[in-house]
């Protein structure tokens, strides 16, 4: 009898948008897939979650939870877990998804059972890990040596701030990484450092004790999907370079073997000046050849222009990768 080939194994690590984009085109194909999800939120109805429940950020495991709900969940059950309160008292702007899971958390009385009940409830295919249980908060050092505390207050950084350079980032207090976040970089046979702002949604996992360790030392092949926009306040003027650069820093030179470049800068039309409002731009390719690694080269970009909800407090991106485009590059690896 023939031995059944096993699934290969992909690890996406990151959280925000960027991360639901590309689970949501990889859950597509018969792959084993894992996320490792940031931990260290705390702006929006993370600020609540966090202050007034006492508990860890949830909305990037919720975004990861309905991008990869099996397509036989209930289709109402996904849109309540996206639903944003747009009224009431210290309600409005709560997500209905982060108060199912604190809500769960109290009957169960541990947060990480909670998570495990929600994924069954919505027949999650694939493996939902935080990259920490530990309490932990970002930590940034701009080039000036300024030091702001809470992820928040880096993603939207006061005025005069924004323009600085980051030169650190840290955890406080330290956070030891999720045992099983470890066990599945060991085992993994493909690595994505998912889109998403760069030291908020993807370094932040990489500066929890253990994680930049297990990818060095893994035997995966670790891909990197370059952002489409810079971000004012961490990747101001940044090129494709500066990005793999900043990674390097925390992963070690080597490290990264892919990178997905977007081949083309044309935007939707009136996207750019709304973008520009914001101080963000188009990222610069300047990668040629590549630094140590290959680079792929495609249309990913999303014709769709996404509109954040009306009680939705934070800056969202306007254009997306392609969930689709994506899934079939990162495929093409195995």
């Amino acid at each position: 009898m023939k031995k059944r080939n096993r699934k290969k194994k992909i690890v996406v690590i990151g959280g925000g948008t960027g991360t639901y984009t590309v689970l949501s085109g990889l859950k597509k194909y018969p792959v084993d897939l894992a996320v490792i999800v940031s931990m260290t939120d705390s702006g929006g109805s993370n600020r609540v979650i966090r202050d007034e429940f006492g508990l860890l950020p949830t909305s990037d495991i919720r975004q990861v939870m309905v991008a990869l709900a099996s397509e036989d969940s209930d289709e109402l059950l996904r849109k309540l877990f996206t639903y944003r309160y747009n009224a009431g008292t210290g309600i409005s702007g709560m997500t209905y998804g982060n108060l199912f899971i604190a809500a769960l958390t109290d009957i169960y009385g541990d947060q990480e059972k909670a998570i495990e009940k929600t994924c069954e409830i919505l027949h999650v295919q694939g493996d939902i890990i935080p990259v920490t249980y530990d309490n932990a908060h970002l930590v940034a050092r701009y080039d000036n040596g300024e030091q702001v505390l809470g992820e928040h207050f880096i993603d939207e950084p006061k005025d005069g701030l924004g323009a600085r350079r980051i030169v650190e980032l840290e955890v406080f207090p330290k956070a030891k990484a999720n045992k099983k976040a470890l066990k599945a970089i060991q085992e993994a046979d493909l690595i994505i450092l998912s889109p998403g702002d760069l030291h908020t949604s993807i370094i932040c996992n990489l500066v929890v004790e253990g994680i930049a360790l297990a990818i060095r030392r893994s035997k995966a092949k670790c891909v990197y999907v370059m952002n489409l926009m810079t971000k004012f306040g961490q990747t101001n003027g940044f090129s494709a370079s500066d990005h793999l650069l900043e990674l390097e820093k925390y992963l070690g030179k080597g490290a990264i073997d892919f990178c997905l470049v977007n081949l083309t800068n044309a935007l939707p039309r009136g996207v750019l000046a709304r973008y520009k409002e914001e101080k963000a731009y188009p990222v610069k390719d300047d990668l040629g050849s590549g630094m140590g690694l290959k680079v792929v080269r495609k249309s990913f970009i999303s014709k769709h222009v996404f509109e954040k909800q009306k009680s939705d407090k934070l800056k969202r991106s306007f254009i997306r990768h392609d969930p689709t485009r994506l899934a079939r590059a990162i495929i093409s690896f195995l």
